[in-house]
């Protein structure tokens, strides 16, 4: 047994289209799994996060900044950190990911031009400073974008 097999017992799980409120013979019937009176038990209960009239807590916290839905999320590298790659590999992202060098792709990743490069690659990644793709193909390497 492992979490890909776990299953849930056979007939603990109901459809959404199941009949309530049709009966003691259908398992649900008579307060159709809404208990004993209470607001929660009538038509027009509260919607979710009413907290009876007191103030909800998604308006107490306080709100600050701006966020822009159409940010992205760059990863930038510096090009001294591609010295781990031999001559003549092709650098990708999924290389730089399994050496350790960045965690995660985010929204594109970007060499920048900060310190030497010694060795001679074919970099392909999402994008490039100047100083970056100038140093790469100064050694006969080649700076592809993806």
């Amino acid at each position: 047994m492992d979490l890909s097999n776990l299953r849930p017992a056979a007939g603990s799980v109901h459809n959404d289209n199941f009949r309530r409120g049709r009966g003691h013979g259908s398992g649900n019937g008579k307060t159709a799994g809404k208990g004993h009176k209470g607001q929660k038990a009538r038509s027009g209960a509260p919607r979710i996060g009413f907290e009876g009239g007191q103030m909800p807590l998604y308006r107490r916290l306080p709100k600050r900044g701006f966020k822009n839905p159409n940010s992205r999320d760059i990863v930038a590298i510096s090009l001294d950190k591609l010295e781990v790659f031999d001559n003549d590999t092709e650098v990708t992202v999924e290389k730089l990911i399994e050496k350790g060098i960045i965690k995660r792709a985010g929204d594109g990743v970007k060499v920048l031009g900060n310190g030497t490069l010694t060795r001679k690659l074919t970099v392909k990644v999402n994008a490039y400073s100047e100083s970056a793709k100038a140093k790469i193909e100064e050694l006969g390497g080649k700076a592809e974008v993806i």
